[in-house]
């Protein structure tokens, strides 16, 4: 397989739907109300998570292509103060913005100019495969986590 048939499989994989349910499938299942439960004193909320997975992806998307990454503080930067978003606007523009990183990287990693094997922008040991599959990976994760908050809310079956 070509480099192209590579990062199209890897962009098919960051988008869901492959080996966990995309993001799309379930996002809006779970009404505003209910962002901040967390039921059966689990640690997080459905909104916590996801604004774990936003905050990390573009903290790798950041250190993969920026010019001028600054890293984040662990674990304080990565997780939200409150249980729950703010407003429904603070909510509308996390979702955005998931979705805008998503597409950038994926353009990025389509650009024939780069190599899925030569080291990200901020990094001589990282190349853009690894921090590409991180992003997969850690996304699926705390996917799973989310759809077993929206079943124990009774939100999916």
């Amino acid at each position: 397989m070509n480099e192209k048939g590579e990062k199209e499989q890897l962009v098919k994989h960051l988008k869901g739907g492959e080996a966990f349910t995309s993001l799309e499938s379930f996002i809006d299942k779970i009404p505003f109300e209910k962002l901040g439960e967390r039921p059966y004193n689990l640690p997080y909320s459905f909104y916590e998570l996801f604004y774990h997975i936003v905050f990390s992806q573009k903290d790798i998307l950041e250190y993969s292509i920026s010019g001028d990454y600054k890293t984040s503080n662990w674990p304080e930067d990565y997780w939200p103060d409150e249980s729950a978003p703010q407003n429904r606007e603070t909510w509308e523009k996390l979702k955005k913005d998931y979705f805008d990183d998503r597409d950038i990287l994926e353009n990025f990693l389509m650009d024939p100019k780069n190599d899925l094997n030569i080291s990200v922008r901020n990094s001589e040991n990282h190349t853009l495969l690894r921090e590409t599959l991180l992003i997969i990976e850690h996304t699926a994760y705390h996917t799973g986590q989310m759809l077993i908050i929206l079943r124990l809310l009774g939100l999916y079956k």
